[in-house]
């Protein structure tokens, strides 16, 4: 199995926190939940030349293990910001 990212981005409006625990509870019961987290600011640095900007639109993520890339689309059903129509997933 590969592991995936969601990405959750801030553009969505109207997804209510409630949303998001009938959605995780069914991706850790699926096994294929593996984490997630809100990203709050942050800054980005690097050792050496231009420091890039930051994303600030991205608000959150969540990590899944799947088959495929269409296995880990399959696992967005229910997804608060894919209902919202703003997620990416990489």
């Amino acid at each position: 199995m590969a592991e995936y990212i969601l990405l959750m981005h801030d553009e969505v409006a109207g997804v209510r926190d409630s949303a998001w625990e009938p959605y995780l509870k069914s991706l850790q019961e699926s096994g294929s939940f593996e984490g997630g987290s809100a990203i709050g600011d942050g800054i980005c640095v690097r050792k050496h030349g231009t420091v890039p900007p930051i994303t600030a639109h991205l608000v959150g993520y969540i990590r899944v293990n799947a088959d495929s890339i269409d296995h880990a689309r399959s696992l967005l059903t229910g997804n608060p910001s894919k209902q919202a129509g703003q997620l990416k997933y990489v």
